[in-house]
């Protein structure tokens, strides 16, 4: 083989060897996105519930079934400590009876940017009557978006234990322009 013929060679087998460089690389990039989001997929299925503790849990039962729509649900016999569990929206709550009210919160402290637990509604004025109907007290506010001109409504209260509630309109028009579905 002449050294044209060799060069050519090794030229075409360097080209080919970028180019299995570049495909492989191409591939492990891939496989690395995939890995990642392998690594970070979890066989969780959905929220199951949020715990409460209560002063007293039948005032709770009542303001959650009342207030919020929730279901007084069968909780299983083995537990053998006061409580209720309550069911909807595809959530629980399972309501606890305190045996220390040092560890609930204090009952009429409303801050939006504290704990709280959040449900999406569709109509907000049929909640503010609502909380209007059984003298809950609430603070509304709107935030807004001047980019594109969207709000969020928002209402916040506690329950009768402190526990802050939000009442909120986000959906999702607000996450990539509404294309998301829930």
């Amino acid at each position: 083989m002449s050294q044209t013929q060799q060069r050519k060679k090794e030229d075409t087998n360097g080209q080919e060897k970028k180019l299995s460089n570049i495909v492989e690389n191409h591939h492990k990039e891939d496989y690395r996105v995939k890995d990642q989001k392998e690594e970070h997929q979890l066989p969780l299925m959905a929220l199951n519930h949020v715990s409460r503790l209560c002063r007293n849990v039948e005032e709770s039962v009542n303001f959650y079934t009342k207030v919020l729509g929730f279901v007084n649900i069968e909780r299983p016999p083995a537990f053998d400590f006061d409580g209720a569990w309550l069911f909807n929206y595809g959530v629980g709550i399972h309501l606890v009876q305190s045996k220390d009210e040092d560890r609930l919160p204090h009952q009429n402290h409303l801050d939006p940017m504290d704990n709280h637990i959040s449900f999406q509604c569709e109509d907000m004025d049929a909640m503010v009557k609502k909380l209007e109907e059984l003298n809950i007290e609430y603070i509304k506010r709107t935030v807004g978006d001047d980019k594109n001109g969207a709000k969020i409504d928002q209402l916040f209260f506690n329950d009768p234990d402190g526990f802050m509630v939000e009442i909120c309109n986000f959906g999702p028009r607000w996450i990539h322009g509404g294309d998301m579905q829930f």
